[in-house]
């Protein structure tokens, strides 16, 4: 199986996270305390107290529950009380707690995520509405807003996403083969299986990028892929025969994506723009989209599959990798500013299945083809990026530009993102839509 080029630029604009939570409660301590505890009973986590108390709940608590040391109570109750959805994890990042000895961090979220209706009592999961934070206006992603929601977090640096990720720079889920051990696999292999099962169902010709060839084959293929990531995809395709235009609204990725291009060879086959996903024209055989939806917004789904449609040619394929959740849950979660929304991704929003269906239906006449879903390998993806990410040292996150904060913020991120797939609260999946026909008419 071919690889793909590696190359390095020095590390880019290092955005910074938002403020942590003001330390004032909007709730009493107390009451905080009282939710706090009714929560961890039903989630069944062990907690070490900073008085060193054990708070074990369930019968058989042991010290084999996943189990977590408070170190700053009075602080964490705080954080909690002014913000529910965003102080635990800024708890985190400010040392208010952690996971104990023995614990891993995500397998200490993974009850929280297991249990995130049973969590609450009835009658608090009905009022939740009370203690919501409505998305800021800054977020919504309008074409410059976007640009800056995904410059907040794609233009940290290349240096900081090439100290954790495969050599294929793929920042998304790999998709492990499921006749062997996951444990057993490397990483940029299921990170190429991935993007040739995208390639395949977008219909782009094997050409001389599969595995039993070496040159690339002749085609007439045009590709486009929306967000384009290090360019490990419009790599790939073009080493299968494909030319391939792919935009970006990061700079630091697009120069490097340019450059690993060329160090493949293959740089008249490939086109970065830095451009929106709105500002594309032209025709095109298939369409490929690897987690970029997540980014787009609620509002602009409509015009995200529109281009998606309007982008094929008659018969083509679009194939879109999504993070999902369950409709409930994207229904109880759509207006709701969370931590991951805070600290990590600026407007970002994951979707249902069912949401995209009846967006795609009520606006598009693009027909839902395939759906293939893997979610339990975003986990192991989560778990592999989370174990390089962690022994980078805060010296060479200090050279990069970043606080020493930095590095626990990423760290739960990555660990709350695992704990959800391995839970499966969130899923994964490549979806596979087809253009209607031309006499085929599309919903207003």
């Amino acid at each position: 199986m071919s690889s793909l080029p590696r190359l390095s630029l020095q590390a880019g604009r290092a955005a910074r996270p938002g403020p942590l939570a003001p330390l004032a409660p909007a709730a009493p301590a107390w009451l905080t305390r009282w939710i706090l505890r009714d929560v961890l009973r039903r989630v069944g986590v062990r907690v070490i107290r900073t008085d060193g108390s054990v708070f074990a709940p369930g019968s058989g608590a042991g010290p084999d529950q996943p189990t977590l040391v408070v170190y700053r109570e009075a602080e964490l109750l705080a954080r909690l009380g002014a913000h529910p959805k965003i102080g635990l994890g800024e708890g985190y990042t400010a040392g208010d707690w952690g996971a104990a000895a023995g614990t891993d961090l995500a397998d200490a979220l993974r009850p929280f995520a297991e249990g995130m209706r049973r969590a609450f009592p009835p009658a608090l999961w009905r009022a939740r509405s009370l203690v919501d934070r409505a998305i800021p206006e800054a977020h919504r992603n309008t074409v410059s807003g976007a640009r800056n929601n995904i410059s907040s977090h794609y233009d940290l640096g290349n240096e900081l996403f090439e100290a954790f990720l495969d050599p294929s720079l793929t920042y998304s889920s790999a998709l492990f083969d499921p006749t062997r051990p996951m444990a057993e696999q490397d990483l940029q292999e299921a990170q190429l299986r991935k993007i040739d099962a995208a390639l395949d169902a977008a219909g782009v010709p094997a050409g001389g990028g599969s595995p039993d060839h070496d040159e690339p084959g002749p085609s007439e293929f045009h590709l486009l892929e929306i967000g384009t990531g290090w360019g490990s995809l419009a790599i790939r395709a073009a080493q299968r025969g494909a030319r391939v235009t792919t935009v970006t609204l990061s700079r630091e990725q697009a120069v490097l994506a340019r450059q690993r291009a060329a160090a493949a060879g293959v740089q008249h086959s490939v086109d970065v723009q830095i451009a929106d996903y709105r500002q594309v024209s032209g025709s095109f055989d298939g369409v490929v989209s690897i987690e970029m939806i997540e980014a787009v917004g609620e509002e602009y789904w409509p015009t995200y599959l529109r281009v998606l449609q309007d982008r094929l040619a008659p018969g083509g394929r679009a194939v879109v990798q999504a993070i999902l959740m369950d409709h409930d849950r994207y229904l109880a979660t759509r207006h709701s500013f969370g931590w991951i929304q805070k600290h990590i991704f600026q407007g970002g929003l994951i979707p249902s299945l069912e949401a995209l269906e009846q967006v795609a239906a009520a606006h598009t006449g693009l027909r839902q083809v395939q759906v293939r879903r893997f979610g339990p390998d975003y986990a192991e993806t989560l778990r592999r990026w989370r174990q390089r990410f962690t022994a980078i040292s805060h010296r060479r996150l200090r050279e990069w530009g970043f606080a020493d904060d930095f590095a626990r913020t990423w760290e739960f991120y990555l660990a709350y993102s695992e704990a959800g797939f391995g839970s499966g609260y969130l899923d994964v999946a490549q979806i596979t839509w087809t253009a209607p026909a031309p006499d085929q008419g599309s919903p207003a």
